[in-house]
């Protein structure tokens, strides 16, 4: 098949990456403009314009895809579909309608539930048992099409969205491969959305991370595995923030403490009260220092029990 592919991320090039390896025919690239990026304010490419021209792919960089001149410039790409992956615009009913098997999406959950952006860090903080991808004929809403194909994997009880990720955008691009094979011959089968059963998610930014120690030490186990990669969550100590990047749910020894308050130092960890139970936190990371093992963050920044980490 002929495909016009959309995408931006490190998420979408192992789908490309198959397309390609299947020998479908990828007639253009259509990717986000590039960024500055690091301190020299440099400008770098997405990883799925790196991807499309390592392969001698047509690169197409719109800042708006919906603007006139950009669909006009789409209608030079011959395609029997276009497929979709985290590409970061909305499209138009006219794109949407360009191609005569129409416009595919990757998601990476198991819609309805978690349309929008971040459906990874949210199966992860809501402490969800399984999540997966869906491949879905797009229409004008937001990730509300009907589902053309779905499958599902289990979340391990530590994992992070970085490991969560990476086990999705494997999933995915098999997927895509096994859904354009079965488009062409008609095999597959369009199943519309339970609305009653879906939910919408949003971007998150960086003040997301920010821990409340009132909450429940589980609920904040799971948001240091969900925003592990971005924005990480974060607590501050003497003023300084401090990032935290793993935990233990353990239990509190003694209620009347404050959360937020060191209740045990160990040689290689240090615990905190939370708003239930506490969280034994073993790998961090200090404001204008690399991330280290509490074992070693120990041995030149005293922890004393009492301290007080705050919001």
């Amino acid at each position: 098949m002929k495909v016009v592919f959309m995408g931006t991320p490190d998420f979408a090039v192992g789908a490309l990456e198959k397309i390609i390896e299947a020998g479908h025919e990828v007639t253009c690239v259509v990717t986000q403009p590039d960024r500055e990026k690091g301190r020299g304010k440099e400008l770098a490419f997405s990883p799925v314009k790196e991807c499309a021209l390592k392969h001698g792919i047509s690169v197409f960089q719109p800042l708006k895809i919906r603007l006139p001149e950009n669909v006009e410039e789409l209608k030079k790409y011959e395609a029997d579909v276009f497929v979709v992956a985290a590409f970061g615009q909305i499209l138009s009913k006219e794109i949407l309608d360009m191609p005569r098997f129409g416009c595919i999406n990757i998601h990476a959950s198991l819609l309805p539930k978690y349309r929008g952006a971040s459906p990874i860090a949210w199966s992860v903080l809501n402490g969800d048992e399984e999540t997966g991808v869906t491949i879905m004929q797009m229409n004008e809403g937001m990730d509300t099409g009907d589902i053309l194909l779905q499958r599902a994997i289990p979340i391990e009880k530590k994992e992070t969205t970085e490991g969560l990720f990476d086990k999705l955008m494997i999933l995915g691009a098999d997927m895509i491969v096994e859904a354009l094979d079965k488009l062409s011959k008609g095999e597959l089968k369009a199943v519309p959305q339970d609305e009653a059963l879906a939910t919408k998610v949003g971007k998150m930014d960086k003040t997301f991370g920010l821990i409340d120690w009132n909450e429940a030490a589980e609920v904040i186990e799971r948001k240091i595995r969900g925003l592990y990669s971005w924005p990480s969550a974060y607590t501050f100590i003497n003023g300084k923030r401090l990032k935290v990047y793993n935990g233990d749910v353990t239990e509190a020894i003694s209620s009347n403490v404050v959360p937020g308050s060191i209740i045990k130092v160990d040689k290689d960890s240090f615990t905190v009260m939370t708003g239930k139970d506490a969280l034994k936190i073993s790998d961090i990371q200090i404001e204008g220092k690399r991330r280290m093992a509490v074992k070693e963050f120990l041995l030149g920044y005293a922890l004393n029990e009492g301290d007080k980490l705050s919001e």
